[in-house]
C-alpha cells in the first residue's frame, strides 16, 4: 500500500478516536452511563451584575462539591433574550440535561425552553419566573411581590405623618421582576399608579449609572419628592449620587432590594433607609441539588420555591420584621 493510503487510513482512525472522546452517552435521568461528571448548565442574564455572578458562584461551588460539571453562559446584557435563547441551544448540544436560567424575558424564552424539554432537559428557573410558571419544571426564587410590599411597607412607616410624594426607578421595561416589585412597593406604601403621589418614573435597567441620570431628570421637573422607590441596589445608589449632588439626600428615604454587602453597607452608613434582602446562593444551590438529584433518580422537582427576604435596616419601625446591618453583613445574598 502507498504512502497515501496509509495516510488516508491514519486520518480516519484519528477522527474516530476523536469522535469518540467527544461523544457522551447517558443512563436514565442524565447520569453519564460512562461515569462520566454530570453536566449542569446554567444561564444567567448577565455577567455584569454582582448579583449573578454570586449566584453563578455558588452555583458552581455546588457543582463541584458534587463532582459535577457546570457550563455557566449568560446574555451580553439585562434583556438579551436573543442571547439566551442562543445559550439554551448551546448547553442542549453540550449534552447538558439539566439547564438552570434567570429569564431576561419571561414570554421570549418560552420556545428554547420547549425545546430543550422535548429533549428530555430538566430546566429550572432561577430568581424570575417564566410566564406562564409551567413552562419549567420548577422555579426557585424570592416572591418579589413581596419583597416590594415589604420595602414599601417600611417606607410607609418611616415617612410617619408625612404624605409620600415618590419618585420609581424601575427595570427593564417588560421584566417581570420589575412588574412583581413596583406593583409590591406601590401595594406596601398604599397608592396606585397614577396617583398623584406618583411624582414621575423611569427605567433604570437596574445600572446605577442610568439610575442617576434619571434621577437628575425628574429632579429637574420636581425637587419635593421625600421618597425614591428602587428596583435594586445600583440603582438606589444611583439615586443617592443625584439627591446628594442637589443637598437633597437628608429629606428623602430610599428603599431598595437585593441585599448585597454594598447595599447593606449603604444602609449602614445613612445612604438608603432600607433594603429588602434576598438569597441567591442559596437558590443556585438548591437549583444544582435538584439537577443532581435529576441526574442521579429522574426525580423532577415541582412548583414555585420561595427562597425567601428579609428587611435590613438599623432604623426599626414598629410592625416591621427586620434585621440589622450586622446581621445583614454576615448573611449578604445568603
Amino acid at each position: 500500500m502507498g504512502r497515501r493510503g496509509l495516510a488516508i487510513i491514519a486520518a480516519g482512525l484519528l477522527a474516530f478516536a476523536a469522535s469518540g472522546c467527544t461523544s457522551q452517552k447517558t443512563g436514565s435521568g442524565g447520569q453519564p452511563a460512562d461515569g462520566g461528571k454530570i453536566k449542569v448548565g446554567l444561564v444567567t442574564k448577565t455577567d455584569a451584575n454582582p448579583y449573578f455572578v454570586a449566584l453563578r458562584d455558588s452555583a458552581r461551588a455546588e457543582a463541584d462539591k458534587a463532582g459535577a460539571d457546570l457550563i455557566a453562559l449568560a446574555g451580553k446584557f439585562d434583556g438579551d433574550n436573543e442571547g439566551q435563547v442562543a445559550a439554551i441551544e448551546n448547553l442542549v448540544q453540550q449534552g447538558a440535561k439539566t439547564i438552570l436560567i434567570t429569564p431576561s424575558n419571561s414570554t421570549g424564552i418560552l420556545g428554547a425552553i420547549k425545546n430543550a424539554r422535548a429533549k428530555g432537559v430538566l430546566v429550572i428557573a432561577l430568581d424570575t419566573e417564566t410566564d406562564p410558571k409551567a413552562a419549567v419544571d420548577a422555579t426557585y426564587a424570592t416572591d418579589n411581590t413581596e419583597a416590594g410590599r415589604l420595602q414599601g411597607a417600611y417606607v410607609k412607616a418611616a415617612l410617619g405623618s408625612r404624605t409620600a410624594k415618590v419618585i420609581m426607578l424601575d427595570g427593564t421595561p417588560g421584566s417581570t421582576v420589575s412588574e412583581q416589585r413596583h406593583n409590591g412597593f406601590l401595594a406596601g406604601i398604599g397608592l396606585k399608579d397614577g396617583d398623584a403621589g406618583i411624582l414621575g418614573g423611569d427605567a433604570t435597567n437596574g445600572e446605577q449609572n442610568k439610575a442617576q441620570q434619571v434621577t437628575e431628570n425628574l429632579l429637574q421637573r420636581d425637587t419635593s419628592l421625600n421618597t425614591v422607590y428602587t428596583l435594586n441596589e445600583p440603582a438606589a445608589r444611583g439615586a443617592y449620587a443625584a439627591l446628594q449632588a442637589k443637598n437633597l439626600a437628608g429629606q428623602v428615604v430610599i428603599g431598595s432590594i437585593d441585599g448585597s454587602c454594598q447595599g447593606v453597607t449603604d444602609v449602614k452608613d445613612g445612604k438608603v433607609a432600607v433594603t429588602v434582602m434576598q438569597f441567591p446562593k442559596k437558590m443556585a444551590a438548591q437549583g444544582v441539588q435538584a439537577a443532581l438529584e435529576f441526574a442521579r433518580s429522574g426525580k423532577k422537582p415541582g412548583g414555585f420555591v420561595n427562597t425567601g427576604v428579609a428587611v435590613i435596616t438599623d432604623k426599626p419601625l414598629p410592625g416591621i420584621t427586620s434585621q440589622d446591618t450586622a446581621w445583614g453583613l454576615q448573611n449578604c445574598w445568603g
